[in-house]
């Protein structure tokens, strides 16, 4: 059996992602692909556990080199409990945040050394890298506006990383269409302040000429 794709969204706060998973896993299930949606941290009951510590509380609550080993820890789990299982079998992965996230929040935006985060991604990740990523784009100000209205209107208190300031995430941003320009290949830059349905189409756009989708 060939093994399955592994697509991953990344970007920043308030950028419709999880959305756009949700409407990607229905198009890929009705051309008769099998799907996992999963996401990160998260995505194992163990990496659920650490999402819990790393998201809520005050901004300054881990340090970002102690949020960066955090994230991994996580990461670890739900590669070995979950993707990669999925992927033997042929499934199809489809995640909300990976590896990039470290890179761009704790690296990009955090500060935290290249080399640690490059070590890390080389022992915990192995072979286990993204076929696709889309990156989602827009202005700070927006996807912080759409994360907190969000917010107040799920009563969720994953705002830790929202917490963190504008100049935190216009870092952030910054971070994130670095890696789209360093790995064109693997990446697409996907301009998330477009219609729902919109960037619905231009993340199908990327999967459909990329990847062997039938249907």
């Amino acid at each position: 059996m060939s093994r399955g794709k592994f697509i991953t969204f990344e970007g920043g706060e308030g950028a419709g992602k999880s959305t756009q998973v949700r409407r990607l896993v229905a198009r890929l299930e009705a051309c008769g692909i099998e799907v996992v949606a999963t996401r990160e941290p998260g995505g194992s009951p163990g990496a659920e556990a650490i999402r819990a510590l790393v998201l809520t509380g005050s901004a300054d609550r881990w340090s970002p080199v102690t949020e960066t080993l955090l994230m991994y820890g996580a990461r670890r789990d739900h590669i070995e409990r979950t993707i990669v299982p999925a992927l033997e079998r042929g499934a199809w992965v489809v995640c909300d945040r990976f590896a990039d996230s470290t890179r761009a929040y704790q690296g990009g935006a955090g500060g935290v050394a290249p080399d640690l985060i490059a070590a890390l991604e080389n022992h915990v990740l192995a072979e286990v890298r993204p076929d696709l990523t889309l990156v989602f784009d827009l202005p700070v100000e927006v996807g912080l506006a759409r994360a907190e209205a969000h917010a107040e209107a799920s009563g969720h208190a994953e705002t830790r990383f929202e917490s963190k300031g504008a100049a935190f995430h216009e870092r952030l941003r910054a971070a994130f269409r670095e890696i789209v320009a360093v790995e064109p290949d693997r990446c697409v830059l996907v301009e998330a302040a477009d219609t729902i349905e919109g960037v619905e189409a231009a993340v199908w756009t990327a999967v459909a000429a990329r990847l062997p989708v039938h249907g």
